[in-house]
């Protein structure tokens, strides 16, 4: 499958882009939980990025150095990624400590990250680097870990450096739904390609300029690329919330929409899902969402029950269900693949048990959602065991090419020649054509193998959404080997809803569990398990990971989160700070 060819791109690098951006009026709004909105023009980007980049070259950082971003969604953000730029360097984002509870191991992968990148920096706003000591201590980046205001008091002038459109232009890790995350290294050309490719399937203008809104956090690639890029690339107004606002109150999302008339916003299933059940009518009375004509849905398995019913929800205030557009992409494509064309999404229904047992597509209660076509410039194959294409309605693994797939995983030549070969990148994905469309059925990592049939995992946990005293989407089916027994059977980690109730419903809910899979697959779960709230592993994009909680629930190490307070904010900091101290001290040796 080809997509249409791709258009060249308007500028060979980001940072050409955002001059150009600067010359246009547009820019991007920042949006507080009380719905306050700050303006930032692209021209004081671009102004506040060249100082910022001058006092990075002042602080030591060379052109080619990776320079890792711990930001919330806020302008330090755009100062610090585009100042990284200008200054010839390499942006690496990073997700904050949003989970107090959680910090122990965020230290662990984030020192991680910082040492797969390479990081020679690491910059963070001033509240967030007062809890990066314990990461700092154990990765010891060779600049350190500084605050842009340390920076600017240190450095003047400004700096707007030229950089080859085959440089890298960014690192970002891949989800680690699987395995740890890699470091993906993107060209500059690979993104200018993706936002060529992005540009050309946007909506025409013919009722409202194009807008954007979006929640999405800024060191994932659809909040990054898809959104803030997208609005450099092609100069339009953005709007930005953070996402941990959209968490407390999603009609944010849905009334920014309204008030800045928006057409193109971007979500993964679950924030059309949330939306669908938090957002109040209070809060929505007067909302007409009639100019949302792109409503992108990505980045995790897509529910067409929660697609129709945020459509069924939200149609009364205008919204249209045409614009709802299933995606498929990865972060080592740069961000997309394929896109469904215009028009209501569209599913098919297949057979569990024979898609299981064999790979055909018979049709079947079981719904899965096209993703559409390949974007301009890129091509995929599905492909057997073997290597060899496969048929339609077929199930195999998809392989994806074009000028948007990464230069490779940063300092791991052998990943990348596992992924990468003759230009063609094994997404690791499984997924079958049907009708000149794709159709993706999950992670083959993800395969649950029960008397020779695969399963993927999402067909189990799906059956779960509204299964009473079970929180939504925080369930993983895996596939382990119970004491005593030859093969694999199906786990299943469910966290309890947070009103459940814990000591007489866990076993009533475990069995409603075993039998909406039962009913819906046929097979019985042989163990379900069900955990405290917050338990289960995730990604930085929210994703869960499900091979990490089979090892810690192996291990015996899968437990809740800690409790969190000011007094283990306090403590924290405490740690904090020693570790800061440690890693100053021992520079002074």
């Amino acid at each position: 499958m080809k997509g249409p060819p791709l258009p060249p791109p308007q500028h060979r690098t980001v940072n050409e882009a955002l001059a150009a951006a600067a010359a246009t009026p547009s820019g991007i709004t920042f949006v507080d939980l009380h719905e306050r909105e700050t303006f930032v023009p692209f021209r004081e980007v671009h102004a506040r990025a060249r100082r910022t980049a001058a006092a990075l070259r002042h602080a030591g950082v060379a052109a080619g150095d990776r320079v890792a971003l711990v930001f919330p969604t806020s302008p330090a953000f755009l100062d610090a990624y585009f100042g990284t730029l200008l200054a010839g360097a390499v942006p690496v984002p990073l997700y904050p400590p949003f989970r107090l509870g959680r910090l122990p191991e965020y230290h662990a992968a984030t020192a991680r990250m910082f040492d797969a990148a390479g990081a020679s920096l690491v910059l963070a706003d001033a509240r967030t680097r007062k809890l990066l000591g314990q990461a700092i201590e154990r990765s010891r980046p060779r600049l350190g870990c500084r605050s842009l205001e340390d920076l600017s008091v240190e450095a003047d002038g400004e700096l707007h450096a030229a950089v080859d459109p085959e440089a890298l232009g960014l690192i970002q890790f891949s989800s680690g739904s699987t395995t740890d995350p890699k470091p993906v290294a993107l060209s500059h050309a690979a993104l200018m390609a993706q936002l060529s490719a992005l540009k050309a399937l946007l909506p025409p203008e013919d009722r409202f300029p194009q807008r954007g809104v979006s929640w999405l956090p800024l060191y994932h690639d659809m909040g990054l690329i898809g959104c803030l890029l997208l609005a450099v690339y092609y100069p339009g107004p953005l709007v930005l919330i953070p996402p941990e606002h959209f968490l407390a109150r999603p009609a944010l999302w849905l009334r920014a929409i309204a008030r800045h008339r928006a057409t193109l916003s971007v979500s993964p299933t679950f924030g059309y899902a949330i939306c669908s059940k938090r957002a109040r009518d209070e809060d929505l009375e007067g909302l007409d969402l009639s100019s949302w004509s792109l409503a992108v849905c990505g980045a995790e398995p897509i529910s067409i029950a929660t697609l129709r019913g945020f459509a069924q929800r939200f149609g009364r205030f205008g919204f249209d269900a045409s614009a709802l557009r299933p995606v498929y992409g990865l972060a080592e494509a740069s961000l997309a693949v394929t896109f469904a064309p215009p028009g209501q999404p569209r599913a098919i229904g297949v057979d569990p048990a024979r898609l299981a047992a064999t790979g055909e597509v018979i049709e079947g209660a079981r719904a899965i959602v096209s993703v559409g076509t390949p974007v301009p410039g890129s091509e995929l194959e599905v492909r057997g065991t073997n290597g060899e294409n496969v048929p339609e309605r077929t199930v195999g693994r998809i392989f994806a090419r074009g000028p948007s797939v990464m230069v490779g995983y940063f300092g791991r030549p052998e990943a990348t020649a596992e992924a990468i070969a003759d230009g063609w990148l094994d997404t690791g994905d499984l997924g079958f054509v049907a009708d000149g469309e794709l159709y993706v059925c999950g992670r083959e990592k993800d395969l649950v193998i029960i008397r020779g049939a695969n399963h993927v995992a999402h067909e189990f946990e799906e059956c779960l959404d509204g299964v009473e005293g079970v929180r939504a989407a925080c369930s993983v089916a895996l596939g382990f080997v119970p004491d005593g027994e030859d093969g694999e059977e199906l786990l299943v980690l469910a966290e309890r809803a947070r009103d459940a109730n814990r000591s007489d419903g866990d076993a009533g809910t475990a069995e409603l569990i075993r039998q909406a899979i039962l009913e819906h697959t046929g097979i019985r779960p042989h163990t379900v398990v069900m955990l405290e709230p917050g338990t289960l592993p995730r990604t930085s994009s929210g994703k869960l990971r499900r091979s990490e909680a089979l090892r810690l629930y192996l291990a015996g190490q899968l437990t809740p989160p800690r409790s969190a307070g000011p007094a283990r904010l306090s403590a924290e900091l405490a740690r904090s700070a020693l570790a800061f101290a440690k890693v100053k001290l021992g520079r002074g040796r």
